[in-house]
């Protein structure tokens, strides 16, 4: 069951759909299509084609209204748009020179160490980190000798998470001049314990430093956070909520936009850049979103299938969550894909197949040859052709871009997943509860869509790809770091739908293992349970980003980090809001823009 799967049906509990149908029908109307999109750095070919790394478009959309019949109305919006390419090309051409202007900047701090950091911290909340990964990157290396035991605490811990962040290897034990003689953190003010709170959230499994300095930090920042002023206890509050680290790109990137300009002394070149990065990236992020919604029109799956889920806006933020880095277009448009249909496969495991037709559907998914699909009724053969098509091609095009046969790995990981599809299905279509909570969870982790999403990127990206990492995803187990934000993505899945789930009759989650297996006896003790387990899952992933000898690419462990990141924005809700909350996120990234 997919990232979505516990997300209302279309034709059920749909609240959710309603503002994000509207947004989607406000957008086709004013978006221009897809195929007149150009960028600069493909000469002019349709933006369809690009390759992974296409960078920002210099032709944004255009948000004027279509051209209708009548010579004037038509001259009218020509006008119109001309004006608002002429606007776009202006907005462009004064993101670069900020560009220009704050690299300058960043590289002429010299004289405080701490301001420099602060710099690097402030740009990467901001959303415009990657302008500068190169500047960024060759600071960062020096930064790596740079501690001194004259620094305080809140220049350590920063310096300690950015270069941790940036996948550097840091040992904790810079932190321990800040301890007593008796081994307790000293006392410090709040800007050190957040600094130092924000650093301990970076940690791997075994570093007893950063687990107690959690754990103080925590206790310390909770008992102050009444005294402190307005904007530093808003701070706080929002950093025990979640810490920065396990914050999703794009929304932690609009929040502190709001957050920065309202500071006093802030750079102004650096807001304005921010701003106009938001709204830009915005803007291809609805070129992607055409495409994809074309894509799916032409499909007519849904239209075929009237049980199928028709959700390309959801399955977007997703993609969106796991690759905010603007030059990942068409990994966020591939991916986009894969998801659509995964929904679709889950609603015919979890609603509509009988379960002879579903055996029938395992084994030509097995078989993988369009004979297999002979045997199938009407309905699966339109879903098995979909799949099968469209995992070429995304396998013609990884083969076109890197040279790289990828075809068996993508299959096997959708085989992997239909047949975890097929182990629910006998599950819980015979009414009984999984054998036990690991069985449950690892075979959820791949219903859930995180094997097939993670080999897909792994693959689409192509980053640091070799023959000895590829070698990792055609052999069980997973990689231990594909299986981490796997997890942690089920769990969360499990914990934001549970009430929904038992209401329903559905028996697919882990709360009722959790209770009996751990003897716990009140959803608070199976919620604290859930939440510590997911902290250490994250301990799993800090270590594969921080280790020193790295099996996976950077790219797709951070990959992996944002899946976590984003399974939290999408299934973290207190009091029901779940459904307006996902509506929010949506209509944010993809529709309005920052002033």
């Amino acid at each position: 069951m997919w990232i979505l799967d516990r997300m209302p049906y279309a034709n059920a509990r749909s609240n959710i759909s309603l503002m994000s149908q509207s947004s989607c029908r406000r957008f086709l109307k004013t978006s221009i299509p897809w195929q007149e999109r150009v960028c600069p750095a493909a000469a002019n070919i349709p933006l369809r084609r690009f390759s992974v790394h296409c960078n920002l478009p210099a032709t944004m959309p255009s948000t004027s209204p279509p051209i209708i019949n009548g010579t004037n109305t038509t001259l009218q919006n020509t006008k119109i748009k001309r004006k608002d390419e002429c606007e776009q090309e202006k907005s462009i051409k004064r993101r670069d020179y900020l560009v220009e202007q704050i690299a300058r900047k960043l590289q002429m701090i010299t004289t405080e160490s701490s301001e420099e950091l602060k710099r690097i911290d402030e740009i990467q909340r901001l959303g415009i980190g990657y302008h500068f990964e190169d500047v960024i990157d060759s600071i960062l290396r020096v930064q790596c000798s740079a501690f001194s035991t004259e620094e305080d605490l809140f220049t350590t811990a920063l310096r300690f998470r950015l270069l941790r962040h940036a996948g550097f290897h840091v040992s904790p034990e810079v932190f321990m001049r800040f301890k007593e003689k008796s081994g307790k953190f000293k006392e410090s003010d709040t800007l050190g314990l957040l600094s130092l709170y924000e650093a301990s959230n970076m940690r791997a499994e075994g570093e007893e430093i950063l687990d107690e300095a959690k754990e103080f930090t925590e206790s310390r920042m909770k008992r102050s956070l009444d005294e402190l002023a307005p904007h530093l206890r808003e701070q706080v509050g929002q950093a025990l909520e979640v810490a920065r680290h396990m914050r999703m790109g794009r929304l932690e990137a609009r929040r502190f936009i709001e957050e920065y300009s309202k500071q006093s002394g802030h750079d102004r070149d650096l807001l304005e850049l921010a701003t106009l990065d938001y709204n830009q990236v915005q803007a291809q992020h609805k070129m992607e979103l055409a495409e994809i919604i074309r894509w799916w029109k032409e499909l007519g799956l849904v239209d075929k299938l009237k049980f199928g889920r028709d959700r390309p806006l959801e399955c977007f933020l997703w993609t969106v969550g796991l690759l905010p880095d603007p030059k990942y277009s068409t990994c966020r448009i591939e991916l986009a894909k894969t998801i659509a249909l995964l929904l679709v496969l889950d609603d015919i495991f979890d609603t509509y197949g009988k379960m002879d037709e579903l055996i029938l559907f395992t084994h030509a998914i097995r078989r993988r040859d369009l004979e297999a699909m002979k045997t199938l009724p009407e309905y699966m053969k339109i879903c098995y052709m979909a799949l099968y098509n469209t995992t070429n091609e995304i396998g013609y095009r990884v083969l076109k871009d890197t040279g790289r046969t990828v075809l068996p790995y993508l299959k096997s990981t959708w085989i992997d997943m239909i047949e975890g599809f097929m182990v629910e299905a006998k599950w819980f279509g015979g009414g009984i509860s999984p054998p036990n909570l690991e069985e449950y969870i690892e075979n959820g982790v791949s219903t859930a869509g995180a094997y097939m999403a993670l080999v897909h990127l792994f693959f689409l990206i192509g980053e640091g790809v070799t023959d000895q990492n590829a070698s990792l995803l055609s052999q069980k187990p997973y990689p231990k770091l594909f299986s981490a934000a796997g997890r942690i993505l089920r769990l969360w899945d499990d914990l934001g739908t549970a009430k929904e789930e038992q209401e329903r009759g559905d028996l697919a989650s882990s709360i009722p293992l959790f209770i009996k297996e751990k003897n716990l006896a009140t959803e608070e003790e199976v919620t604290s349970h859930i939440l510590e387990e997911i902290l250490r899952l994250w301990k799993d992933m800090n270590g594969e980003l921080i280790s020193k000898n790295k099996f996976m690419p950077l790219s797709i462990i951070k990959v992996a980090l944002n899946m976590a990141r984003a399974s939290q924005v999408v299934y973290k809700h207190d009091h029901h809001t779940y459904f307006s909350n996902v509506d929010n996120y949506v209509e944010a990234i993809f529709f309005t823009p920052l002033d």
